[in-house]
């Protein structure tokens, strides 16, 4: 497969079957640095809108994987990349559950397989993702969050792109030591709908009190955008951690060694204050610091 250019614009050459092979994913991330630069550097300015509308004129769309162990900061660091690129972060709990609901023929397999007790298997995943990202709010690009989770996934998912001709062009890794990670999780809590999240210590809501023995009320727990009350998820405690990096780490991880040799991996510390963390996340997208 091959790219071709005239003008500022980008397109796929006709020929073979397209495939995300090694000249597939470095013209992906070639063309992403083109577009940070040169007439596309024009377009960004400080004009948030033309960064935005840049990823309905430029091909290819941004097709971005988020990974990170629990605690890593997902949470906080997806919707600024949502409000950045103008595209939608995309939860395979959140597809699944819609495609349920709107009864798709996907959604029915899916459905059929959870009331026979039976998991719902990779293929039936990708069939909810082949159809969520031919809506109308992915054609600048999304982001996958929580999948892949495995190399057959992720072989299934290059596979699927593949089909339109496209590959995942960044994948983004957000990097903190295992050490550090039990304390973030076992004081975090979360804006279920919107998945904004939240820190008793490092990123307290505005309502968040204390008693007089410095415990955190419960109750003073709420979003600070809708004021409803946040959670915390049950596996967010020291035992259950375990069990999750260690998933991350022999499932996860090999991941990123089959997507490496193509110049689309970025990891990010993310044991470091917050506000020093997008700059690096802004640059591994492509789409410039915190003022572009």
């Amino acid at each position: 497969m091959g790219f071709g250019a005239a003008g500022a614009g980008v397109w796929f050459m006709s020929g073979e079957e397209a495939k995300c092979d090694g000249e597939a994913m470095a013209a992906a991330a070639g063309v992403a640095g083109l577009l940070a630069g040169g007439a596309a550097g024009a377009l960004m300015g400080n004009n948030e809108e033309a960064v935005k509308d840049k990823f309905t004129t430029y091909w290819p769309r941004k097709i971005v994987i988020i990974f990170g162990p629990p605690g890593a900061g997902k949470g906080t660091q997806a919707p600024k990349i949502v409000e950045k690129l103008g595209i939608p972060q995309l939860s395979t709990g959140d597809m699944l559950r819609a495609a349920v609901k709107a009864k798709t023929p996907v959604g029915l397999k899916a459905k059929a397989a959870m009331n026979a007790g039976q998991l719902v298997t990779d293929e039936i995943v990708v069939g909810i993702i082949r159809d969520r990202i031919t809506q109308d709010d992915c054609k600048n690009g999304f982001i996958l969050d929580g999948f892949p989770r495995t190399m057959a996934q992720t072989e299934a998912l290059d596979a699927m792109l593949r089909d339109s001709g496209e590959c995942v062009n960044s994948v983004v890794v957000l990097e903190v030591p295992d050490s550090v990670l039990v304390d973030r999780i076992c004081g975090r809590w979360i804006h279920k709908a919107s998945g904004r999240s939240y820190h008793v210590l490092n990123v307290p809501p505005k309502s968040m009190r204390r008693d007089a023995g410095g415990n955190v009320v419960d109750s003073t727990m709420l979003d600070d955008v809708t004021g409803e009350p946040l959670m915390r998820r049950k596996d967010d405690n020291k035992e259950a951690l375990v069990n999750r990096l260690h998933d991350f780490h022999h499932k996860t991880k090999p991941i990123l060694t089959h997507y490496t040799p193509y110049g689309v991996v970025h990891s990010v510390d993310c044991n470091r204050a917050i506000e020093k963390i997008w700059p690096d996340i802004a640059a591994a997208l492509k789409v410039g610091g915190p003022d572009a």
